[in-house]
């Protein structure tokens, strides 16, 4: 089978180039030094990093893999774990994940002791993750730039502003903590 320029259709299987010549890039499989199309899509070839990706010409959901950020809100809170609804996959903002739940254990928080989870989530939080079991979806959000991007005030449910290390209702005034991402209130994956 010959290899495919850019723009061309593929199918799953399809061999998209060498690793000789490209990088592998999203939708994208290595197996004995050729790439392969993973999804229906279109090949796209960027000269500048030498890379072959393809672009998705469908609405299935992403295949969520051990190290994925993602993003979800949370649902339901327990004494020791916090369960979120996921959204998306970062890197696949425009493909939903349907019906898709994971689940924070207090112990990857964050990197230090965590004696009170409320203290560090609240319902409806959006919450920034990496997939730490693809089986079970365990996240965490131990590192700096994961944890809470977006808080309501558990009082009037408006949005909370970041303050230093708060978060601060501008309605009512009522201050509260979160574990925060370091993109809190900035829109950015």
């Amino acid at each position: 089978m010959s290899e495919m320029t850019n723009g061309c259709m593929v199918l799953p299987g399809d061999r998209v180039g060498s690793v000789e010549e490209y990088v592998p890039g999203q939708e994208t499989y290595v197996r004995s030094g050729f790439i392969y199309a993973s999804t229906t899509g279109t090949v796209e070839v960027d000269p500048e990093t030498r890379s072959a990706r393809v672009v998705p010409i469908s609405n299935a959901p992403p295949r969520l893999e051990q190290g994925d950020i993602v993003v979800g809100e949370v649902v339901d809170m327990k004494e020791s774990l916090v369960i979120l609804s996921l959204a998306f996959k970062k890197g696949y903002e425009y493909r939903p994940l349907p019906d898709e739940e994971a689940t924070i254990h207090i112990s990857n928080v964050k990197n230090s002791y965590v004696k009170d989870l409320r203290q560090m989530f609240s319902l409806r939080d959006i919450i920034k993750a990496r997939i730490v079991d693809d089986r079970q979806m365990r996240l965490t959000t131990g590192e700096d730039d994961l944890g809470v991007i977006k808080a309501y005030c558990s009082r009037c449910m408006t949005g909370l502003q970041r303050k230093e290390s708060r978060l601060e209702c501008p309605s009512c005034k009522h201050s509260e903590t979160r574990k925060l991402s370091a993109s809190y209130g900035l829109g950015v994956v």
